[in-house]
């Protein structure tokens, strides 16, 4: 087999960690690199979506809030107290719920964050008219 270097994707920072290496049965050297990637390389790969979690899991909690809804529901409808399914359907339920407020609350503080930022925006300005005029 002829040797032939690792091609590396382009803009991705060069390896300083050393690259880990595997000896296969025919006595060849196989080379697994893998590539760092920066924060703004995945901003720029996911078109900013990393930030936006909150977003991501309200389809889910959603589901999962409705599913623990209906099994604890059929659970409850048989009588089976204390049964797994019941207990499953309660976990669910909790789950649910503690993904829905979780996801309000990043939401909530990501508001505070943009709001604090128009506010510095604002006063930059109004500080920058005041030179002007002065």
């Amino acid at each position: 087999m002829t040797e032939e270097p690792a091609k590396e994707s382009p803009g991705a920072p060069k390896s300083v960690t050393p690259v880990p290496m595997e000896k296969t049965p025919q006595n060849e050297v196989v080379v697994t690199t893998v590539p760092l990637v920066s924060e703004g390389q995945l901003m720029a790969a996911t078109g900013g979506a990393e930030l936006s979690c909150y977003r991501c899991v309200i389809p889910f909690a959603v589901v999962v809030f409705i599913t623990g809804i209906v099994v604890t529901a059929v659970a409850y409808s048989f009588n089976s107290h204390g049964s797994i399914i019941s207990i499953l359907g309660l976990v669910l339920l909790s789950l649910g719920l503690f993904l829905l407020a979780s996801s309000a609350l990043c939401w909530k503080v990501r508001q505070r964050g943009k709001i604090a930022k128009r506010r510095e925006s604002q006063t930059a300005l109004v500080v920058n008219q005041r030179s002007l005029f002065a």
